[in-house]
């Protein structure tokens, strides 16, 4: 499954997620390496020091993922700033008009 606006696809299906009980707002490009690491860590009891090579896969996903949307936030305020500068080369527009009878 292709997700818009980003160039990791989707692994793990919908229903592998639902099997599995990964909360909805853990369902993204990143939940084919929590389900295993879920796996891991009732297996092991919750110990921190164990599955530590799922949770660093894991963790880099994420991380890979933030940083993707932070570039393309800043390539779109990038397009918004040239939209806003003014397009005329000339002289620029006076803050004060004149008027036709001005002498």
């Amino acid at each position: 499954m292709e997700v818009e606006g980003s160039s990791k696809k989707m692994i793990a299906t919908q229903e592998e997620m639902v099997e599995a009980r990964v909360p909805i707002p853990y369902r993204d490009q990143c939940a084919h390496l929590l389900i295993p690491l879920n796996k891991c860590r009732q297996a092991e009891f919750y110990l921190p020091w164990k599955c530590e090579n799922e949770r660093h896969s894991y963790e880099k996903c994420e991380y890979e993922l933030v940083m993707e949307r932070m570039l393309q936030m800043q390539k779109i305020r990038e397009q918004e700033a040239k939209l806003k500068q003014p397009r005329h080369k000339g002289s620029p527009v006076p803050l004060i008009p004149t008027t036709a009878n001005a002498s």
